[in-house]
């Protein structure tokens, strides 16, 4: 059976662990991206672009985990 190409919104809200309103927002701020079929908010979100979401978010969190050590470093100067 070939891999599906589009998930729904309910499909992304699952995946995520998140509400369907929660997924939506994240296609409305363009943090997901999706398409939209047919005129009744039909929105699609190809399996790649989640993918790319998804390891977008870890590379998020590792930053900030560095730039948490980094600032934990730091040792203050006196002036």
């Amino acid at each position: 059976m070939a891999t599906q190409r589009f998930l729904t919104l309910d499909d992304v809200a699952e995946i995520l662990n998140v509400s369907w309103s929660q997924a939506y927002a994240l296609v409305r701020r363009k943090e997901l991206i999706a398409i939209q079929i047919g005129g009744r908010g039909q929105w699609r979100v190809e399996t790649d672009e989640l993918e790319r979401f998804i390891q977008q978010k870890y590379a998020e969190a590792r930053a900030g985990v560095v730039e948490a050590a980094a600032e934990d470093t730091e040792v203050d100067t006196p002036r």
